[in-house]
């Protein structure tokens, strides 16, 4: 019962908000500014922050979760959704492959671990080691027993950076690059050479 009338709430929420229609940064595919400052993508995915849950979930639409730690006035936050999560070809294939779900660098919503940790989202960046923002990890495809997102994650990345190893970071996860022995370093460097002998090689 109690799952139930959670269920129904989080419903009504997310109907509020759609009615709300918060004021849009750029074109209506654009980010929006939330009341807690952060900047909200369209596609991004609004749950109740299980990380398990998350995990099955993602699986079950065929893609992987990806959370991403941001906070109110964070320049480079804004920066990433400006220049890199407006490009058609990096939002795109984001959306095709992975679930993403925002988080809140000082945010008091309820988060549940890996290792059923319930804790905030200011104490569980605290507990994984997450300092900058943004900062984008990439859980396992299956979720492991008594670890921590932080121990589970099989790439973070700090930061936004360019295009290229922005986009990249996301291409060499879904293709599963952690399993083999090809480090990312490398991937991204034979990407860009293809790219440089394709003449698409922009401004990095």
């Amino acid at each position: 019962m109690l799952k139930v009338i959670k269920n129904a709430l989080f419903r009504f929420t997310l109907l509020a908000l759609a009615l709300a229609g918060p004021a849009t940064l750029g074109p209506a595919s654009a980010a929006t500014m939330g009341e807690d400052g952060l900047h909200k993508e369209p596609w991004f995915t609004i749950t109740f922050r299980d990380l398990a849950e998350d995990i099955q979930t993602a699986n079950a639409e065929g893609k992987r979760l990806a959370i991403i730690f941001e906070q109110r006035g964070c320049i480079y936050c804004k920066a990433m959704h400006e220049k890199l999560l407006s490009d058609p070809e990096v939002r795109d294939f984001i959306k095709e492959h992975f679930m993403v779900v925002q988080y809140n660098m000082f945010g008091d919503e309820e988060v549940t671990d890996l290792d059923g940790d319930v804790l905030t989202e200011k104490s569980a960046a605290r507990k994984w080691g997450y300092v900058f923002t943004p900062t984008i990890v990439f859980l396992p495809e299956s979720v492991p027993e008594g670890k921590t997102v932080s121990q589970a994650a099989v790439a973070t990345m700090p930061g936004a950076f360019g295009k290229w190893t922005f986009l990249n970071m996301f291409r060499w996860v879904n293709e599963k690059g952690y399993e083999g022995d090809e480090h990312f370093q490398k991937y991204h460097a034979r990407i860009i050479n293809q790219l440089r002998e394709e003449g698409r090689l922009g401004a990095e």
